[in-house]
């Protein structure tokens, strides 16, 4: 049996990598993945955090090696203990036995602190929107989900800030795809713009056929040195947004049984579910890379899994 596909998502706290990694947990189905969130490997929990005057975001708060060691297993197909975060009331749970799937998918804030730890993935994804959006989100979240007061999340937001700075932003780099939802020229929060930057270390799908319409639901593809950058408008109608989701599937026609609709899907507090289609073709690329690492791992083995340019991506290949 071919090891696991490890994909990274990572980016600073609300960038909405629940919401990214939720959808395709549900297309890939639930028995095939180990899904993992990284605020499992808090050293501290909410109330030790602050008396030692320590953010989550800072990796001395964080069991590092744990991390690193575990993903390590995961990678040879072999189980884990995990310990488990419970965000409601800030304390740890009960460790949970792990044993890993065809794919594993982890979120977190730290996954590509250093150079070693990145290596682990064979899909890097970073989360960066705006900050002005990120604060929005992390109060509406927080307030409705997680206990806090609107003036505890903006406190706690300022005091991470440095943290936020010097261990969070820098792991951009290392990742093979930028995604930046954003606000559009209708400025409407339910149909946000998709950025992305694509790097030339993974080899991406044709998007050739993209910028060929013109309009509103334009898509604006940028040719840079070492990366290429696509703005997909977040008022795309359904239509056109189901035409390009399409010519993606179409380039992985051997993963054909898991085409679903049910992509895009997205929540904010406790409001009913929304739709956004740029949100949609992001899952459905980020897609593209998982399904074909896998085939290539089980014709090529592991050296050949993602296919990954070293030389180029700036960081070395996963082992």
């Amino acid at each position: 049996m071919a090891r696991p596909i490890i994909l990274g998502v990572v980016g600073d706290s609300a960038t909405g990598k629940t919401t990214l990694t939720k959808g395709l947990v549900e297309i890939l189905g639930s028995e095939n993945v180990t899904h993992i969130g990284m605020d499992d490997y808090h050293c501290y929990d909410r109330t030790e955090r602050a008396e030692h005057g320590i953010t989550p975001l800072n990796p001395d708060c964080n069991y590092m090696d744990i991390i690193d060691q575990h993903l390590g297993h995961l990678r040879r197909g072999e189980p884990i203990l995990k310990p488990v975060y419970n965000h409601g009331d800030g304390t740890f749970g009960r460790p949970e036995y792990v044993q890993p799937q065809g794919f594993a998918l982890i979120e977190g804030l730290l996954g590509y602190h250093t150079p070693e730890l990145s290596e682990n993935f064979d899909v890097r994804v970073y989360l960066a929107p705006p900050e002005d959006l990120r604060r929005e989100w992390k109060v509406k979240r927080d307030t409705s989900k997680r206990g806090y007061t609107e003036e505890q999340v903006l406190k706690e937001l300022d005091a991470r800030e440095p943290d936020s700075e010097a261990f969070i932003r820098p792991q951009r780099s290392r990742a093979d795809i930028v995604v930046s939802f954003q606000p559009g020229v209708q400025d409407d929060p339910d149909h946000l713009d998709a950025v992305l930057t694509l790097r030339d270390g993974l080899p991406h799908p044709d998007l050739s056929s993209l910028d060929e319409e013109g309009g509103r639901d334009a898509i604006e593809v940028e040719q840079r040195a070492g990366e290429r950058r696509i703005r997909i408008p977040g008022e795309i109608d359904r239509e056109r947004g189901a035409a390009i989701e399409e010519a993606i599937w179409e380039q992985m026609h051997f993963a054909r049984h898991l085409h679903t609709e049910e992509l895009g899907l997205f929540a904010v507090g406790t409001d009913d579910a929304h739709r956004s289609e740029s949100l949609a073709i992001t899952q459905v690329l980020i897609l593209y890379h998982l399904v074909t690492a896998k085939a290539t791992a089980a014709i090529g083995g592991d050296d050949v899994a993602n296919g990954r340019d070293s030389s180029s991506s700036g960081v070395p290949s996963p082992a």
